[in-house]
Parts: C-alpha cells; sequence; structure tokens
C-alpha cells in the first residue's frame, strides 16, 4: 500500500515488549497471539545476521544522530521553533575563523580529530532568512501593528499571516562538548555552541570535520517487502537506559498497533505489528510513537529497523 502523506504530533503510546515478540497487549487494548509476530521474529533473525559492519564501526567516529543538537529545554515558542527547524540565524557577534583540534571520549577510549572553525559551522547551521511577513515585527520585542482587514463577501475578514518570520539571534559562540549517540555508544563530541537570544540554552553544531566522521554502513536487508500486518521502525526519539521509543510509520487506519523488538547482544531489531482496515481508508503515513524494555541497558548496540536492515538514526528534538 503506498503510503505518501506524512502526520506527526502524536499521541505517545506506551508499551512493553521483551527479548522478543510475544503478543503483549495493543493499542486497543486486546491480545494478540504469540504466533501472530512469527513472521517478525523470521526477518528480524535474518536482518540481525545480515549485521556486519566494517571495522570502522568500533574504531572510528560514526554519529548516529544529526550535526545540530540542542543541549537541553530550549523553551520554544512557535516561532523560535519554527526558525530553528528552519536554520533561520543572524549574527551579532564576531564568528572565529580558526581551525582547531579536538578529542572524542568514547566510553571504550578517546579518538584524536580536526576540527571545523566556528565560522565554518555557523554556515552549516545558518540555512537562511524568513520570508517578509507583512504586518509582523523581524525583531523580537518590538511592538505588532494590527492585522490588515479587507471586506469579504460576509464583511470584513483578518488576512493576518501565519507564517513565523523571526530569525535566531547568535550573540556568543564557544567550544565545548555535547552527549552525542555513536556506533560505539555515547560519546563527547566537540561542538561549537552558539548562544541564541530567543533560546534558554544554547545550539550546538558538531564541530567535527567531515574527513573523520565515519558514514552509517549501508544496511542488508531481504529481498521481499514486510509481511502485511508488519511496518517499520521510522526512528528514534529516546534512549533511557533500557527504555528505547522509537516511532513505526502505520496506517490511517490500522488498529491494534503494537511495538516489537528482537534484542541480541550486538544489536537490537525493531518494527511493529498493526491490523489493517478493512474499509475505505486515506493514502496516509503516521508517526506512531512506541516504547519498549529491553532485558539490559542499550549500550553500545544500534537499533536495526526490521524492514530495511538500516541502524535508526536519533530523531532531532
Amino acid at each position: 500500500m503506498r503510503r505518501s502523506v506524512l502526520l506527526l504530533g502524536l499521541p505517545l503510546l506506551v508499551l512493553a515488549a521483551g527479548c522478543a515478540p510475544t503478543g503483549g497487549p495493543a493499542a486497543d487494548g486486546s491480545t494478540a497471539p504469540a504466533h501472530r509476530w512469527e513472521a517478525f521474529d523470521q526477518r528480524a533473525t535474518e536482518v540481525a545476521e545480515a549485521w556486519r559492519p566494517g571495522p570502522e564501526w568500533r574504531t572510528g567516529y560514526v554519529p548516529m544522530q544529526g550535526p545540530t543538537v540542542l543541549t537541553g529545554d530550549p523553551r520554544f515558542t512557535p516561532d523560535t521553533e519554527a526558525a530553528f527547524r528552519a536554520g533561520w540565524y543572524r549574527e551579532q557577534v564576531p564568528i572565529p575563523p580558526t581551525r582547531v583540534g579536538g578529542e572524542i571520549r568514547f566510553p571504550d577510549g578517546t579518538l584524536t580529530v580536526p576540527l571545523v572553525s566556528a565560522a565554518e559551522a555557523y554556515r552549516q547551521l545558518d540555512q537562511g532568512d524568513p520570508l517578509p511577513c507583512p504586518g509582523r515585527p523581524k525583531r523580537p520585542g518590538l511592538p505588532t501593528p494590527g492585522p490588515t482587514v479587507e471586506p469579504g463577501p460576509d464583511g470584513w475578514v483578518s488576512s493576518a499571516p501565519e507564517t513565523a518570520c523571526l530569525p535566531l539571534t547568535v550573540t556568543g559562540v564557544t567550544l565545548g562538548t555535547v552527549p552525542v549517540r555513536t556506533s560505539r555508544g555515547e560519546a563527547q563530541v566537540p561542538a561549537w555552541l552558539f548562544t541564541v537570544e530567543e533560546l534558554a540554552v544554547p545550539v550546538a553544531r558538531l564541530a567535527v570535520a567531515p574527513a573523520a566522521v565515519t558514514p552509517v554502513p549501508e544496511p542488508t536487508a531481504p529481498a521481499r517487502p514486510l509481511p502485511d500486518g508488519l511496518v517499520s521502525a521510522q526512528d528514534v526519539t529516546a534512549v533511557d537506559g533500557a527504555r528505547l521509543t522509537v516511532r513505526l510509520g502505520v496506517g490511517a487506519c490500522d488498529t491494534g498497533i503494537t511495538p516489537l523488538v528482537q534484542e541480541r547482544p550486538d544489536v537490537v531489531v525493531v518494527g511493529g505489528g498493526v491490523t489493517r482496515s478493512t474499509g475505505v481508508c486515506p493514502d496516509l503515513l503516521k508517526l506512531e510513537p512506541v516504547t519498549v524494555t529491553l532485558a539490559a541497558p542499550l549500550g553500545a548496540r544500534p537499533v536495526l529497523d526490521v524492514s530495511t536492515g538500516a541502524p535508526l538514526s536519533i530523531a532531532p528534538r
């Protein structure tokens, strides 16, 4: 079934699963028989056994999340979150162009790496300026003119724009480190920390030079499609010890959403099971957050999608 439109912002579904799919309670409160998910267990076994990363997976720097990191709760407003997601910045201080070296600290050792300059990091961070929005200020704190109005067929209609128009203002920059999930577990990685006037915490841009970054290995997945009733995992949104929150890609009318996991000493394979609708249904893909509890903390183990066999990245917050 083709699913072409993505919906976000769905309620969190918290469920537990053990080391292998056991047919626990589904989203509608029903209990699925264990044999229903045998197809997941078979495919997860194939995915896990096909996972053969190169030596760089254990010796190099393979980040499992994006290069822009928030260092805490930014206390977003709708406008500042829109600006952050779009990459709208303007600097109010000099950004130094000097390049330096640094060190990544892994749980199993350290790695000396070249770093990009703060100026290079800022160029990567800044994706341009917002479009002008008539009737709204470009700076926070300035008075906003009232909405423009014009006569409509039934009277006067407000035409105030809803698009955010505010860039984020960079007022300082320092070199520091931030925790980053990597192929070798959570590491302390050098980053340029940009102080932003409108946010409660700095925005960090990872500073490791591209030449020192090892890309994530290409997945080796079974050639056949997922069996009907199984869905893929899209990304990881949280790791807390043995608790793992992922987002499943489900249909708009799917019910009985059940997180499924196969846990091994070297990898964790995740996906989901659903009951398909038999009626007419919109062709939509929803991201459904689910939480599984592993038998042991995740540690440095990769989380693989049961559909593609690819290691899942940490979604930007």
